[in-house]
């Protein structure tokens, strides 16, 4: 133990938001999951994820967003070829979820945990892009009638003005949610007016053109329906239930956008009513605006960044400058945000006044124990958040909720990611210590088993440091993960032999019971005329430069050395346009090179294992940096000049380079399989070595094979 009880002595202390006491700082601040059932109820497995987080010690615990009208107050549906629609997002318009709700607060409440949940109503956002075909489901209600060619993005849909009846009808949508939810024993419901959902269409004067009482020509006015709204549901559920406010205080990259100081001002306002405010900002022309606001500055930070907020550690804590500004305006209850917040930055902040609660959320995606973990001074045993967005890119994909990093993340009740004790002790050897290798060897002898990791290599981390270099480190913290796993894999007492290549002779003489191959994937050689030529510098070479410079300097200091000098032509032609050549071309391209890239399938294929957000953000990029990307592209041969391609209308175009980097030359590594796989009988091949993937299918597979022991 250390003495970060002591050090963490804001953080940990309980707080009150109205009256509700939490039990520390730290609050989860809502994030969606599609965890429900077919019947859009809430089932065993979203409740044994939110338990999950309860015991895990958060001080206030909030449930993912949920609609106060079906279909229209949900942005994520599947719209079907006949018609039909299928919400994978909770919502509670019906006194038939009350039962499945309470079993949820039931199971949050039996560790102490005070639990909110947070209602939205979508209104013209539909990031996910699907749109019902019925022009009548299709009736978008907001402040004021905005056709299409009125829109600021194209992620919204032309929208009506309300009448006031519609309005008050409104209202009640969303106090009689607030009502179910006190009936199902939540302690809290947050009124989401963020991003550009129906509420803060009221707010801004970006949609809001009315001239009434609910019009923008006062703050008083602009934030009448939200007021009204928190007023309403306070009424009906009483003096021992909170009710907080999700609102933008700024807006930006659009001329009607709401100022700091209108936001701040607007702020005091719902401040009168509400319990609690957490705060963010919104900007205009970017698909995710600024939920996430790191992910702004990737590839590079756009030329104006919002000059309200704070870029100067990479986007984290980039909205604290708006809580302040609403302090600053004599708000008394308490305000949060969360913007990438650390524990260390969030102690800090509570300490110098800058924030009453410390907001949370990818964080406690990768590790829900983060809060007692601090709590027992055991910051080395927190799983990093990489800040990848991998779980983001999941939920925009209507698909389930997962993290890059935590393999067990919603899969609390699935038999095969249990991490029981182990009946029989085993000795397991693992072959390579990457990612794969080394989860698989954490969760072994977590359970119980004698581990004994081998790499032949002379440090851990497989590919991960290599992939750092070629990421921008500001955005992603890849090092810090391999750092938690070197230091798990100590604490577990798993045997580590660096710079140690197994074979037959090896095994022999270490007699696993169970053998884990995790070497990675094999790099094979094209069978293309010119791929032996001096000027192809192949992945195993590309990768073996970096390793060698791992092993001098750290991955930030040569991420910053390579913008001064590389082994790279100045022009070059990747071959491959999936996520290894798109951001391998990124990491050129950042330095000066020349960069063409060509892929031999299909469109779809391009930036394959990277965001939705990213590749919205990167193929503008490419773009200015002047960077063409062919695909459909038939590798025909590789002369002096460079690749030569043909495309499926059969032209024939050379492009050109000085090197050329192939990222597509590997495969499955069916040679070290078939020289160790037959040796031990309980052999399992996992991660790269199986198949190549990516980090989450690495890790994902790591965990099932030291599950499964």
């Amino acid at each position: 133990m250390s003495d970060t009880p002591g050090r963490f002595e804001k953080l940990m202390e309980p707080g009150m938001i109205g009256p509700v006491k939490t039990r520390n700082r730290i609050i989860k601040t809502a994030n969606g999951t599609s965890f429900m059932e077919e019947d859009q109820t809430v089932g065993p497995r979203m409740i044994a994820y939110y338990e999950r987080l309860a015991k895990g010690g958060v001080g206030f615990l909030v449930v993912e967003s949920c609609g106060v009208e079906y279909p229209l107050g949900i942005q994520h549906v599947h719209y079907f070829e006949d018609g039909s629609y299928e919400g994978v997002q909770l919502h509670f318009d019906d006194d038939r979820f009350i039962p499945s709700f309470q079993r949820l607060t039931e199971a949050v409440h039996k560790h102490g945990c005070p639990v909110s949940i947070q209602f939205q109503h979508s209104g013209p956002w539909n990031p996910t892009g699907l749109l019902p075909r019925d022009p009548k489901i299709r009736d978008i209600k907001c402040p004021s009638t905005l056709t299409a060619d009125e829109l600021p993005g194209p992620d919204f849909l032309p929208c009506r003005g309300m009448t006031k009846q519609e309005i008050e009808d409104q209202i009640d949508l969303w106090a009689s949610a607030a009502e179910r939810a006190h009936k199902a024993g939540f302690d809290a419901c947050e009124i989401n007016h963020g991003t550009c959902h129906q509420g803060n269409t009221f707010l801004s004067r970006i949609w809001n053109r009315r001239e009434d009482e609910y019009g923008p020509q006062s703050y008083e006015n602009r934030t009448r329906f939200i007021r009204n709204i928190i007023t309403e549901a306070k009424r009906r559920c009483g003096p021992d239930f909170a009710v907080h406010a999700l609102m933008n205080v700024a807006e930006y990259n659009h001329p009607l956008g709401t100022t700091l100081e209108e936001g701040a001002g607007m702020a005091k306002l719902v401040a009168t009513v509400a319990d609690g405010l957490n705060v963010r900002a919104e900007r205009y022309g970017h698909r995710g605006g600024l939920i996430q606001p790191d992910r702004i500055l990737y590839p590079e930070p756009p030329e104006e960044l919002p000059a309200d907020l704070d870029w100067s550690q990479g986007g984290r804590g980039a909205t604290v400058p708006l809580v302040e500004a609403v302090k600053r305006q004599g708000v008394t209850i308490p305000v949060w945000t969360a913007c990438r917040l650390d524990p260390e930055m969030g102690e800090e902040l509570l300490r110098h006044g800058s924030l009453d609660f410390v907001g949370m959320t990818r964080r406690l995606l990768a590790d829900p124990a983060l809060p007692n973990k601090v709590r027992e001074g055991r910051l080395e045993d927190i799983r990093t958040c990489t800040g990848c967005l991998h779980c983001f890119d999941m939920r925009n994909k209507n698909k389930k909720l997962e993290c890059r990093v935590n393999a067990t993340l919603g899969r609390e009740l699935e038999p095969e990611y249990q991490c029981s004790p182990v009946d029989q002790k085993k000795k397991v050897l693992v072959v390579g210590g990457g990612p794969a290798g080394m989860e698989a060897a954490r969760v072994a002898a977590r359970r119980g088993h004698e581990v004994v990791l081998c790499e032949q290599g002379p440090s851990l981390g497989g590919l991960v440091p290599v992939a750092a270099i070629v990421k921008d480190m500001e955005t992603e913290d890849l090092i810090d993960y391999v750092n938690y796993l070197k230091t798990q894999l100590k604490k577990e007492q798993v045997t580590v032999n660096l710079k140690k290549k197994v074979t037959p002779e090896v095994i022999r003489a270490e007699k696993p019971d169970v053998l884990i191959l995790a070497a990675g994937a094999a790099h094979t050689s094209p069978e293309l005329p010119g791929a032996d030529s001096p000027k192809v510098v192949k992945t195993e070479e590309l990768h073996g430069r970096l390793k060698l410079a791992l092993r001098f300097f750290s991955a930030r200091r040569i991420e910053r050395l390579t913008r001064l000098w590389m082994p790279v032509a100045k022009s070059t032609v990747i071959m491959g346009g999936t996520l290894h050549g798109c951001e391998l071309a990124e990491f050129l391209a950042k330095r000066g090179r020349r960069v063409v890239i060509a892929h031999n399938g299909p469109y779809q294929e391009l930036g394959e294992g990277m965001t939705k957000d990213d590749l919205e953000n990167l193929w503008p990029w490419f773009k200015l940096k002047h960077v063409p990307i062919w695909f459909d592209a038939e590798y025909r041969e590789i002369t002096d000049r460079g690749l030569k391609i043909q495309v499926p209308d059969k032209r024939v175009f050379v492009l050109e380079g000085k090197d050329v980097l192939m990222t597509q030359d590997w495969g499955p590594n069916t040679a070290v399989v078939e020289e160790l796989g037959h040796l031990v009988e309980d052999t399992r091949v996992i991660g790269s070595c199986r198949e190549p993937g990516w980090i989450v299918d690495a890790v994902r597979e790591g965990a099932l094979a030291g599950y499964s022991i």
